[in-house]
C-alpha cells in the first residue's frame, strides 16, 4: 500500500508541477542535463524540452513516432521516463489482468514508466460507450484507474 502512496504521490506532484512548465530553448537545458539525455538517447528526434519547476522534461521520438517523455533533475539525473509501446509488449501478467477484470474494452494505448528501479504501465482501455485511464504494476496489480 505505501508503495502505492508513493506511485500516486509522485504522478500528482508531475502533473501538478506540469501545468506550470514551460518551453525553453534547448541552449537553455544546462549541459549536464543534455549530455546526459545525447548519451542514453541519440537517436532521438522532434527533441522540445520544457523546464517543469526545477526539474526538465524533455519530450522525443525514437524511430517510427515512438514518443517518450523524460524528467531529469538539474544534475542530469533521470527521475522518470515514460514510453509508448506496442500493446504485445506488455507483461503477460498486465495482459491477463486487463483480459479478465476489463474484458469488455480493448487496449488503445500503452505506456511503460519508469522511475528509478520501478516500473509500471499506463494502459488506455476503451469500447464504444467507455474510456479508462488504469495503471498497473509489472505484476499485473492495478494501481489507479481514471474513468476519462
Amino acid at each position: 500500500m505505501k508503495k502505492q502512496f508513493t506511485i500516486l504521490a509522485t504522478a500528482i506532484t508531475l502533473i501538478s508541477t506540469g501545468t506550470f512548465a514551460q518551453d525553453i530553448n534547448p541552449n537553455q537545458v544546462p549541459s549536464v542535463v543534455a549530455n546526459s539525455f545525447k548519451r542514453e538517447f541519440p537517436k532521438a528526434s522532434d527533441i522540445e524540452w520544457e523546464l517543469d519547476g526545477q526539474n526538465y522534461n524533455v519530450d522525443f521520438e525514437i524511430g517510427w513516432g515512438t514518443d517518450h517523455e523524460i524528467w531529469y533533475d538539474a544534475a542530469g539525473y533521470m527521475l522518470k521516463h515514460e514510453e509508448e509501446i506496442p500493446k504485445g509488449e506488455l507483461p503477460k501478467s498486465v495482459a491477463t489482468t486487463i483480459d479478465s477484470e476489463f474484458k469488455d474494452l480493448r487496449i488503445d494505448e500503452a505506456k511503460k514508466i519508469t522511475e528509478g528501479k520501478q516500473v509500471t504501465y499506463e494502459v488506455e482501455l476503451e469500447n464504444f460507450t467507455e474510456e479508462w485511464k488504469v495503471f498497473f504494476s509489472s505484476t499485473g496489480e492495478v494501481l489507479h484507474k481514471i474513468n476519462d
